[in-house]
């Protein structure tokens, strides 16, 4: 079973100069996107008594996400407004003050079960106090038993203090068994360096598993084994016929690849490690077929398998 911790937001979405609420997040449209694909997944967060939390439990539990670890709270929950154009990445404007997401505090974690092999956090989870320090505690607490997987999905004008951020950062990575970033995440961490570096410099933080994705020109991963040797590997782009948004995309990326490591049996931090080339080159194209589809619909609507007809 994996584990989604962190933020399950409302997105407003801009349609014919009407804003119009959805769920999503990072974690939360993670969730969905692994159990769209046939793999037990649980979300764990704070989710507003409100109308709007309805909506976010509603649509859990219509894509059979286990939500026995929410806590439902009095708080608002954080609204995005999101602004798309054509051949443009989405622009958002975040409304988070007091509410119910970054109010997650260790009283509210539930002792993990067994079966829970994988911890997925990231995103704006990780810009906001008090969840930021709670996700944390928990994954280094974590992190010599399960597989911890993180998604930075960064929004800079989320992030106060660059410098503090990227401090964390490190200590985060330092643990991870797997980071999937994007090329433009990536260049708020560093823009000096190119694509292999960027990976070089993951898998010098500690990392194990370090993925970039690059959009139309695919995806490539840099895996570090126990011997110190190094496997490279990649998938190229899916082209999309036609673009509607890329809301969600990465998401889906995270969660398609974390399913399809776990339908083989290679979600264990031992497995990870021992990944061959062909495997890994695999997963990611697998993963990269899923983000693509999601590029051709509105929002974040992850396919099921038949969808990928991988």
């Amino acid at each position: 079973m994996i584990l989604c911790i962190g933020e399950a937001v409302i997105d407003m979405f801009q349609k014919n100069g009407v804003f119009i609420p959805l769920p999503g997040g990072c974690a939360y449209n993670t969730s969905i996107a692994i159990s769209r694909l046939g793999v037990p997944v649980s979300f764990l967060g704070r989710i507003s008594k409100s109308f709007f939390g309805e909506m976010q439990i509603k649509r859990l539990r219509e894509n059979k996400v286990r939500d026995d670890f929410i806590i439902r709270c009095d708080q608002n929950a954080i609204l995005a407004f999101i602004k798309t154009e054509e051949g443009k990445q989405p622009q958002y404007a975040f409304y988070d003050e007091g509410t119910a997401d970054k109010l997650l505090t260790e009283k509210d974690l539930p002792v993990l079960p067994q079966d829970a092999s994988c911890i997925v956090f990231g995103s704006i989870s990780m810009a906001m106090e008090p969840i930021a320090t709670t996700i944390e505690n928990l994954i280094f607490r974590e992190a010599e038993k399960k597989v911890i997987a993180f998604d930075p999905n960064i929004r800079p004008f989320m992030i106060k203090n660059r410098n503090e951020y990227l401090r964390r950062f490190e200590k985060w990575a330092g643990v991870c068994a797997i980071i999937k970033i994007s090329l433009e995440d990536f260049e708020f961490i560093d823009n000096s360096l190119k694509p292999q570096e960027a990976l070089e410099k993951l898998s010098a933080m500690g990392t194990r598993l370090s993925i970039l994705t690059m959009g139309p020109k695919g995806a490539m991963a840099l895996l570090k084994r126990d011997d110190g040797s190094v496997i490279n590997a990649r998938a190229e782009g899916i082209r999309v016929p036609q673009l509607v948004d890329t809301v969600g995309a990465g998401d889906t990326f995270m969660g398609a690849f974390l399913s399809r490591l776990e339908r083989n049996g290679c979600l264990s931090r031992n497995a990870i490690a021992g990944l061959s080339e062909a495997q890994l080159s695999e997963a990611l194209a697998f993963a990269n077929r899923a983000a693509a589809i999601v590029c051709s619909r509105r929002g974040a609507e992850p396919p099921s398998p038949e969808e990928i007809n991988f």
